[in-house]
């Protein structure tokens, strides 16, 4: 059973189909990637499976059960408009929205000044929020989504601001979290990230599912059938019925149809004598399937 399904959701305003019939499952202790262009419905859909809205029809299960207003205690939601109040300090911002989850004040210290610790900002305790760099807000943002320690963590945008070292310590801060059980969606731009860490996404255009399943399906589903060939010395006579798309240096693309195998063409390599000194199967990245699939729905 799914930890969260959202089962043929509808939510519109006025004349706008925000979601038109959406429906997709978040297996429990995975990271979830929730994608598409700006305005395709990816925050009408966090705001419901966060209660802040509800849908005109249709069904949200959580955790086995419909989806209740209390259930929002147990999720994490960090948005992508930052909700810090500037003038706090930020210990004390810590700690005030973590008995707001129901921790009390020592334990919500204690968890505070860990968590200060590890993401390396414990010498900005006793700074106020205006004072922090965007990266340094973004951190105590992430802190504030998981320290009451949610079962369901959304993340949008997470990384916005972040250098690549600290966008690597909150990759592997995720990855943590997910194995000590929680659940975790991520929306973002960045399809590097979600090819990284995502196990599975959906893909959202004009409130409606374009995409859903596992990162690997899908990219095997839309593979063009090309190999990459690394090969040394003189390249002798190829093989006829295996096409050439490009060369560069030492560096062949060639495709392969439906009736053959990229083994098929490695072995009619091999017997031609080409000196392979490597073979790979080209796959499309997570951006080109993206691009590729918004282009074709505005067609």
């Amino acid at each position: 059973m799914p930890f969260l399904s959202l089962q043929n959701i509808h939510k519109n305003f006025a004349a706008t189909h925000a979601l038109d019939g959406v429906s997709f499952d978040v297996e429990q202790q995975s990271v979830f990637g929730m994608l598409g262009p700006n305005g395709a419905g990816k925050t009408t859909a966090i705001r419901i499976i966060t209660t802040i809205l509800k849908p005109d029809s249709g069904e949200v299960i959580f955790n086995g059960h419909r989806l209740r207003e209390n259930h929002v205690e147990e999720m994490g939601y960090m948005p992508e408009e930052r909700g810090l109040y500037k003038k706090m300090k930020v210990w004390e911002q810590l700690v005030y929205l973590a008995q707001l989850k129901g921790l009390t004040q020592r334990d919500a210290k204690k968890k505070v000044f860990e968590w200060m610790e590890k993401f390396g900002i414990r010498d900005w305790w006793n700074k106020k929020i205006q004072e922090l760099s965007k990266g340094m807000s973004q951190k105590v943002q992430f802190i504030a989504t998981i320290l009451h320690e949610p079962k369901l963590i959304i993340l949008d945008e997470p990384f916005s601001g972040l250098d690549p070292v600290n966008s690597r310590l909150i990759e592997e801060v995720i990855q943590e979290l997910r194995e000590k059980g929680a659940t975790i969606i991520f929306s973002t731009h960045r399809m590097e990230q979600v090819e990284e860490i995502c196990e599975s996404i959906i893909l959202i255009n004009k409130g409606h599912v374009v995409l859903n399943g596992r990162v690997a399906d899908i990219k095997q589903q839309f593979k063009k059938h090309e190999y990459r060939v690394h090969y040394a010395g003189t390249l002798p006579r190829l093989p006829e019925h295996f096409p050439l798309i490009r060369q560069v240096d030492h560096v062949l693309v060639m495709k392969v149809d439906g009736l053959s195998t990229g083994n098929d063409l490695l072995r009619e390599l091999i017997n031609h004598e080409v000196q392979v000194i490597s073979f790979n199967e080209i796959l499309p990245t997570l951006n080109e399937i993206f691009i590729g699939q918004v282009e074709e729905q505005k067609s």
